[in-house]
């Protein structure tokens, strides 16, 4: 199965690519490896803002970094010439959560991203 099939089976259309908001390129190649910049979570086209702990629940933040992974899988289909067939692993996923001190499910959260790459990209 293609990527793209995967993602019309998992019901995913990826963005358009953000334009930078600072002093920043969205992607660097250097070889066959891609570097992709931070995105921000983004809810109905809004930054999704809160604290893991405080005023969010796992779940949610999960969803949220389900959100961020989708608007990657978009940077890096630009970085590919508009073709993710030719990603063969993603190495690195690096995340920062927003949290309160005693909040300990970082790693819960990021994983929202980490199963969408998982799904899309076996």
């Amino acid at each position: 199965m293609s990527f793209y099939e995967k993602l019309k089976a998992l019901n995913i259309t990826l963005p358009a690519v953000a334009t930078p908001a600072a002093a920043y390129v969205m992607y660097v190649q250097t070889g066959s490896t891609v570097f992709l910049s931070g995105h921000i979570a983004k809810k109905d086209g809004k930054p999704w803002v809160g604290q893991l702990g405080k005023n969010i629940t796992t779940e949610e933040g999960k969803q949220a970094a389900r959100a961020v992974a989708i608007d990657l899988i978009g940077t890096l289909q630009a970085a590919c010439g508009g073709d993710l067939n030719r990603v063969k692993r993603i190495v690195k996923v690096m995340s920062l959560v927003n949290s309160t001190g005693d909040y300990t499910e970082q790693h819960l959260v990021t994983n929202g991203a980490s199963e969408l790459f998982g799904e899309s990209f076996r």
